[in-house]
């Protein structure tokens, strides 16, 4: 596969993978696969050249017009071999990165999935909390390839990024507290970005460009760090980070301006608008209360430890709160805050 073809193709498997919808349609599942025999190279480039975003419904269309009686039998055994990896994933309480499984099998390990055994084999390359690099180092054991950890790491950051994962929360149907930090939490391990003004949205170009003509002054400095670093990747700023999660429609996976009874306010705003908070000497232990600063506002996930959008030279991070200047704390006065998670 041409280098020209092989970097298509990954913007076609972030979109696939990191969308729902699009990738429980049989057809999408084997997308990417698919463009690779069907599409001569420069129609590859041309169609998704300059963008992380494929024409998904031009995709469909003409992969549809093209099938053959062979290629849609190969499309069955690839959505069943996803479907078995995801199965297999979520068994082994391993759900987080059934993204990452099976863009390794659409990358790189598709010509060995007839192997006895196969998914077992995937999944057994996997562990909680596992770095890329431990990832890969058992992938390329197991399987006898030769990936490379950073292509597998810029290709998933995107993938995990634009995933958001609800698998945790409480309730998709109530905004409370637990479900924020745990979107706190999922944001720093998809190693979010940080954009003046956004709110979790992916970034594209188009939405750069909005926010450097609303913010010049703020943006328009970072406009080259931004570009090489967090096109195609969701960012947030501080409050943005907090605003999305009320924004955030589970059923639907999109983020909804003004939405859920969430206004549009800034740090400061928030916090004078809670009616319950105090000094940060007084910080309760509870996940989902806000810990505060003048202009800058973060997400207490208990143990200590709370997640900022710190800054578009460091993204969503996490951080010990006595090591940062931290002057307050407050209950987010626009969710229901329940300090244990109700048995099932």
């Amino acid at each position: 596969m041409g280098v020209t073809v092989g970097a298509a193709l990954k913007k076609v498997a972030v979109a696939i993978l990191s969308d729902r919808k699009v990738f429980r349609n049989v057809l999408f599942a084997a997308a990417v696969v698919i463009v690779a025999m069907l599409l001569p190279t420069i129609m590859v480039v041309c169609l998704f050249s300059g963008s992380l975003q494929p024409d998904t419904g031009t995709l469909l269309s003409y992969v549809q017009a093209h099938m053959t009686q062979e290629d849609i039998q190969l499309l069955q055994r690839i959505e069943d071999t996803m479907t078995n990896i995801e199965t297999a994933m979520v068994e082994a309480e391993l759900s987080a990165e059934v993204g990452a499984a099976q863009a390794l099998y659409i990358l790189a390990l598709y010509d060995q999935a007839d192997q006895p055994g196969f998914v077992s084999r995937l999944v057994s390359c996997f562990a909680p909390e596992q770095s890329d690099d431990a990832l890969i180092a058992n992938i390329n054991q197991e399987f006898g390839v030769d990936i490379d950890v950073q292509d597998f790491t810029n290709v998933m950051r995107n993938v995990r990024s634009r995933r958001i994962d609800t698998a945790q929360y409480v309730d998709c149907g109530a905004k409370n507290n637990l479900d924020l930090a745990q979107w706190a939490i999922a944001a720093y391990k998809a190693d979010w970005g940080y954009v003046m003004g956004t709110f979790g949205q992916v970034l594209t170009t188009d939405l750069l460009e909005a926010k450097l003509q609303q913010l010049p002054d703020a943006i328009g400095p970072y406009e080259d760090l931004i570009r090489a670093n967090y096109l195609g990747v969701r960012t947030a700023d501080c409050i943005g980070l907090i605003k999305g999660y009320s924004w955030y429609d589970a059923e639907t996976g999109q983020i909804h301006y003004g939405s859920n009874g969430m206004p549009d306010v800034s740090a400061d705003q928030m916090y004078a608008q809670a009616t319950e908070k105090g000094s940060i000497s007084t910080l309760p232990e509870i996940p989902g209360v806000l810990v505060y600063a003048p202009g800058h506002i973060g997400i207490y996930i208990g143990g200590g430890y709370a997640i900022e959008a710190m800054g578009t030279r460091y993204g969503v991070v996490k951080t010990a709160v006595a090591s940062r200047n931290w002057t307050g704390w407050c209950k987010n006065p626009y969710i229901n805050y329940i300090e244990e998670a109700e048995e099932p």
